[in-house]
């Protein structure tokens, strides 16, 4: 079952440039960052809130590190801006599987790593009305230090 919303993916050019305007104007801090080289992204976690269920919520600040990575192309085709919104579950593996069963195409087989320890898998943005959606299970407190 979806829990919450874990964060919405914001692609930009320059990450540090990115940051500093969140902080600026709305006094968001970086809660964690890191390089996905599978994914070709730099990425800065902002952290807007705390959630009943112990999770958080999350501005996920994406930064290609290679044209060819796919935040490198959704940016070269239609700029900075939001790329995805994802939503959180204690179980990724068994609502993709169900989400699956109603008809929605799953991007990935089995979960990848994500940011910060978590589970993810992306839904196909034609079968979710053009929003690119994942699905995030966090990684247990000890594995998500920052």
């Amino acid at each position: 079952m979806l829990t919450r919303i874990d964060h919405i993916g914001i692609a930009c050019f320059d990450l540090d440039k990115t940051v500093e305007f969140y902080r600026a104007t709305y006094g968001f801090e970086v809660f964690h960052s890191e390089v996905n080289e599978e994914q070709g992204v730099r990425e800065a976690m902002l952290k807007i809130n705390e959630t009943s269920d112990g999770g958080a919520s999350y501005l996920q600040l994406l930064e290609p590190t290679r044209e060819d990575s796919a935040v490198g192309k959704w940016l070269a085709k239609n700029g900075e801006g939001v790329h995805h919104i994802a939503f959180g579950t204690a179980d990724v593996d068994g609502d993709s599987e169900a989400i699956r069963g109603k008809g929605v195409r799953v991007l990935y087989d089995e979960p990848r790593t994500g940011s910060m320890g978590s589970r993810i898998t992306f839904l196909h943005p034609k079968d979710c009305h053009g929003v690119l959606t994942e699905l995030v299970t966090a990684a247990p407190p000890a594995a998500a230090d920052h």
